[in-house]
């Protein structure tokens, strides 16, 4: 299966930039209720991702801000603990699978890693349920079938 037939394309994204400012990021955070977000280049590269922990970490350790303080600080200038690795376009489905056993949405780019779009771990649950439940109901056709014969 084509892991683009899961992807939400980036113009559906809440994405930012890493020469954002950090009071933007906890904004557009806090707007979408997002605890972590895609972080990509001016260009489109896909950079990494940002958590509300890396953010409050920032904060309390690195810079000792305030909301007012936070505009003039970038996105880039907080370290993140980890980010959501991405796959390629062209990955397989149990690449995909993989990523998201570990991460609540999978970032997807390009050959050239420009970020197009994500692929969130809840798409991939309500699709292998809506095939569990369409086997499922094939079964039970097949059991009526069989005993009605």
């Amino acid at each position: 299966m084509n892991i683009l037939f899961f992807l939400t394309p980036k113009n559906e994204v809440a994405y930012i930039y890493e020469d954002d400012s950090l009071r933007q990021a906890l904004e557009k955070m806090e707007y979408h209720k997002y605890s972590a977000i895609p972080v990509i280049n001016r260009n489109g590269k896909y950079v990494g991702t940002i958590t509300e922990g890396d953010m409050l970490w920032g904060i309390k350790n690195k810079f000792n801000l305030s909301l007012k303080e936070a505009e003039n600080v970038t996105v880039a200038a907080i370290d993140r603990r980890s980010d959501n690795r991405p796959v390629f376009a062209d990955s397989t489905m149990e690449d995909l699978v993989d990523m998201a056993l570990n991460q609540n949405f999978v970032p997807v780019v390009d050959d050239q890693k420009n970020f197009i779009g994500l692929v969130t771990r809840k798409d991939i649950i309500r699709y292998f349920y809506k095939k569990s439940q369409e086997v499922k109901k094939s079964d039970e056709i097949k059991v009526r079938t069989i005993v009605s014969n």
